[in-house]
């Protein structure tokens, strides 16, 4: 319940970001430059006089953006694999499986860092590139899952029933794969939500002036020494807090959807 309060409140504020930012994010402001967190300036304001605060809220919804379009198309395409390689097995699955051992021979980070480099740091290809690490999981566990069940008598019977095999893989046999599938899913938003930070902070990410996370944390990292903390403290504990937020919900669903959690 924590966990779902918690993201319920990050999902506020990314939806309703524009309407609750006390200062324009990109707006700054050479006199107020470099100001500890105050009464009016909550978080302080960076060496350009920008509010911090404002600047945080607005990049939740570019963060969280990215982190739930790369969770959905590797939900999408990686389900959509497993559940073909599970099902039909033989060459479709030795095609699928290699295709994904491939994906998992590199490091993960290195990988996307690979994808961002050669196709151009926009906001889509953070998406796409994020997607692309992620789809193994969830393939491998829809695999796994389906190839158990394949030969199930539920499926024998709905197959002696007439149906096709593509409506008994969307109708009988995905269904049950759904419970591990969520708790994956929650747990890959915090995920993908590191991942888009960390390109940023190297410079791989998203441009500046745009307000993000990862951006601001590397931007602040330059001033800890001189003893402005701020600029680099709170975007990244606002980073820290969304993702144990979704590794928080991921484990409550994983009790939830576990038998042996209700024996």
């Amino acid at each position: 319940m924590l966990a779902m309060a918690m993201a319920t409140l990050f999902v506020l504020v990314a939806i309703l970001g524009p309407a609750i930012l006390p200062f324009d994010p990109l707006a700054s402001n050479p006199q107020a430059a470099l100001q500890p967190p105050s009464a009016d300036h909550w978080f302080g304001t960076d060496n350009l006089g920008r509010d911090v605060f404002s600047r945080v809220l607005a990049a939740t919804r570019l963060d969280l953006g990215i982190a739930f379009g790369a969770v959905a198309l590797s939900f999408v395409f990686g389900s959509l694999i497993g559940a073909l390689s599970g099902y039909f097995g033989g060459w479709v699955d030795a095609v699928f499986g290699r295709l994904i051992d491939v994906i998992m021979a590199f490091p993960l980070f290195v990988l996307a860092m690979g994808i961002v480099a050669a196709a151009g740091n926009t906001v889509e290809n953070i998406v796409y590139a994020t997607a692309i690490i992620n789809l193994p999981f969830y393939a491998r566990i829809v695999r796994s899952e389906i190839a158990i069940r394949r030969e199930a008598g539920f499926v024998q019977a709905a197959r002696l029933s007439g149906n096709g095999d593509l409506r008994i893989i969307a109708v009988h046999l995905f269904p049950n794969v759904l419970p591990p599938l969520m708790v994956q899913l929650s747990l890959n938003l915090g995920w993908a939500m590191l991942n888009a930070a960390g390109l940023s902070f190297i410079g791989l990410g998203v441009r500046p002036p745009t307000p993000e996370w990862g951006i601001m944390v590397a931007e602040g990292s330059n001033f800890i020494i001189s003893g402005e903390w701020w600029l680099a403290l709170f975007p990244g504990a606002t980073l820290m807090l969304a993702v144990f937020t979704f590794n928080l919900l991921g484990d409550g669903l994983r009790d939830l959807v576990d038998p042996r959690q209700r024996t």
